[in-house]
């Protein structure tokens, strides 16, 4: 499977700017022909802890552009917005992915970034999700969760590539490369981490969005500028590292 990483910036709390703008680097994507095309957190708006403005219902306008992208492009696309459910209080950081069918799939995310007070205004997510996208099965995983590797190997044996958008501040990028790959070697599957570019408030972002394999290698790369990342994924190169090097068997039950 083809996939594309998108790596942009983002405009503060202004979701009709950044859904347009981000409509030329997808077709890019998609006529590269990727089928599943990941963009980074929050990225209609930034990771805005203002819920009162930023947050909107799952039937929104940024689900509705994930569908309308997917259809017209006959891809998956994905990406994290601050979500309202009826049933909750407090919004969630939810990752959808659409299919070119209109199916879509959702993951809240586990851990809430407490260092940013994030856990004080979204809710923590309940369970892990697993996409099955042209014979690749994708893991959900958004930013800080990548810190924590329990729900990474409790997955592990049903995932072939697990998929992280984050905002991920310069200031951490050493630790941000440093556990994509950690992720990757540990659990011999690969793992797409898209970060954002550009600044917000205090903080600046740099990206180092990364494709790396089973064996933590690095497929594809980028620091600082917006730009598309592209890789071909796939499941039986995970099969066969985890054939060959038979590590995860040591590790679980």
């Amino acid at each position: 499977m083809h996939i594309a990483a998108i790596q942009h910036d983002i405009i503060w709390e202004d979701r009709t700017s950044n859904l347009a703008r981000l409509t030329a680097p997808i077709d890019v994507a998609a006529r590269g022909g990727s089928r599943l095309v990941v963009l980074a957190e929050m990225f209609p708006t930034g990771f805005s802890m203002n819920t009162a403005v930023v947050a909107e219902p799952f039937d929104g306008p940024t689900t509705a552009f994930l569908m309308a992208q997917a259809r017209d492009h006959d891809c998956w696309i994905g990406g994290t917005f601050a979500c309202i459910t009826d049933e909750h209080e407090l919004p969630t950081n939810r990752f959808v992915v659409a299919a070119p069918d209109g199916e879509l799939h959702y993951y809240d995310k586990i851990h809430p970034f407490t260092y940013a007070n994030e856990h004080t205004v979204y809710r923590p997510g309940q369970r892990t999700v697993t996409v099955t996208i042209d014979e690749v099965r994708c893991t959900l995983f958004i930013c800080y969760d990548l810190r924590f590797a329990t729900e990474f190997w409790e997955t592990a044996l049903r995932t072939d590539l697990y998929v992280v958008p984050a905002n991920w501040p310069n200031t951490r990028a050493q630790h941000w490369q440093a556990l994509l790959t950690a992720r990757a070697i540990e659990n011999q599957a690969n793992v797409v981490g898209v970060n954002r570019v550009g600044t917000a408030a205090t903080l600046r972002y740099d990206g180092h969005s990364m494709i790396v394999d089973p064996l933590g290698r690095s497929l594809a790369s980028a620091a600082h500028g917006e730009t598309v990342l592209f890789a071909e994924i796939n499941a039986d190169v995970v099969a066969e590292t985890r054939t060959q090097f038979p590590f995860l068997a040591d590790r679980l039950p």
